[in-house]
């Protein structure tokens, strides 16, 4: 009767088992259509009932389930619109919280996921519909990104966009081109000197100018080829950059600066680059480019008139913003409507050695568990880890095809399991009616 008792206790097991399929089967399809959802599978383990012996009737012990979520496996990326809308094509997840975390002090409670359609709410964080805020490392004012621990979460804060936010881009470089007369180093000459006015943008997106002045040396007798180029700020009228040029007069280079000599202003004069360094009243450093000894793209003294060629800056005065994307490589770029892009944050990948470990949570969410071990944060396409695609997401796991097939098949053992417990009740019937 034990052996017979077993058959009915063995066929109850299969039936929970190929039940606990079918719940896993279900959710597999359920969500077919969510963004980065990955499946479940559920797998058997038989259970032996004594030693095993050869002899003597047979104890069914029947079969348990467990069930495991395959993390690993990505589902296939699409395009989308958003320039916020991030997939990670290989290895690693992208780090987020949940926002009502933000409400509480300490350190925020990491999540991870693998995509995400993320747009800046009315806080300028970056957030899903789920409410989960994606968090990466902030960017010094210069755009660089400081070190940062790689097994911690304690440098990660909330990715915030401004939408109102503005900027300015001071200028750092001024390139000046102009024609000196050569007649003005005559010891005949006037000596009158020639102005360029050079107009730079400050750090406050203001428009302000120095002024550049060029004062020719003029010999007693011959002539000199000598200039005293002089730079001075106009809002105080002192004196920030004094240079002493002299021009070559003989060919092939005639015309062209012969060498460059610092006075009692500005920073040295560098001849593989054609720059010297002036430093503002207010403290800004701007790099004027005069050419290179014997190049002919550079201030030249020929014939008898000041000829003021160009005066080419960089920078662009306050600019608002305009868009936000997401580089491969996690950096997090601000673009600005004068085309100014600053990195303001990037945007780090976490691994760990079993993503399969990693506890499960609710929208696509998972967290570190003993199972997965430590986790580490990695730069975007280092390491083990891919890169991070803007205007992506990625698509559920779930191949329907292949779930509808384990549904029948999970529905055939559930039948043929409760066909055994019908015949065991019967055989169990024909036992009570012997006694009879």
């Amino acid at each position: 009767m034990s052996t017979l008792y077993s058959s009915f206790n063995a066929s109850i097991a299969g039936l929970n088992s190929n039940a606990t399929r079918l719940a896993a089967i279900s959710d597999n399809i359920a969500n077919t259509g969510t963004l980065g959802y990955k499946r479940v599978i559920a797998s058997f383990q038989s259970m032996v009932m004594g030693e095993g012996s050869n002899y003597g009737p047979y104890i069914a012990g029947g079969v348990r389930a467990s069930t495991m979520r395959l993390i690993d496996e990505r589902g296939a990326l699409v395009a989308s619109s958003n320039a916020t809308d991030l997939a990670v094509s290989g290895r690693g997840f992208l780090p987020v919280t949940n926002a009502s975390a933000l409400e509480r002090t300490g350190t925020l409670p990491l999540l991870l996921t693998t995509t995400g359609s993320f747009r800046a709410d009315q806080d300028g964080l970056l957030r899903n519909p789920a409410g989960l805020i994606l968090l990466g490392w902030p960017a010094d004012p210069d755009g660089t990104i400081p070190a940062f621990p790689r097994d911690t979460i304690g440098g990660l804060e909330p990715i915030r966009i401004n939408s109102n936010q503005f900027a300015s881009d001071p200028t750092t470089r001024i390139e000046v081109r102009a024609n000196l007369p050569a007649t003005g180093t005559r010891a005949d000459s006037d000596g009158a000197s020639h102005d360029i006015a050079l107009e730079y943008y400050s750090p406050l997106g203001t428009t302000d100018t120095l002024t550049m002045t060029f004062t020719p040396t003029v010999p007693a007798t011959g002539q000199s080829n000598e200039w005293t180029a002089t730079v001075t700020d106009p809002t105080t009228g002192s004196l920030i950059g004094e240079y002493t040029i002299v021009f070559d007069d003989v060919p092939p280079n005639g015309g062209r600066i012969l060498s460059v000599t610092p006075g009692a202003a500005g920073g040295p004069y560098d001849p593989l680059t054609g720059e010297f360094t002036v430093t503002t009243d207010s403290g800004q450093d701007i790099a004027l480019n005069i050419g290179m000894p014997a190049s002919e793209d550079s201030i030249t003294q020929m014939a008898d008139s000041f000829i003021p060629v160009s005066s080419d800056r960089d920078g662009s005065p306050v600019q608002s913003l305009v868009g936000v994307q997401v580089d491969e490589l996690g950096m997090v770029k601000a673009y600005y409507d004068s085309g100014l892009i600053r990195t303001i944050g990037q945007i780090p990948l976490v691994d760990v050695p079993n993503p399969n470990g990693l506890a499960s949570h609710d929208n696509q969410t998972y967290s570190v568990s003993p199972n997965s071990g430590a986790m580490f944060l990695w730069n975007a396409g280092d390491g083990p880890t891919g890169e991070i695609l803007g205007f992506s997401q990625e698509q559920s796991s779930t191949d329907v095809a292949a779930e509808l097939t384990n549904m029948i098949q999970t529905q055939r053992a559930y039948s043929s399991n409760a066909k055994v417990i019908q015949t065991v009740d019967e055989m169990l019937q024909e036992t009570t009616n012997i006694k009879r």
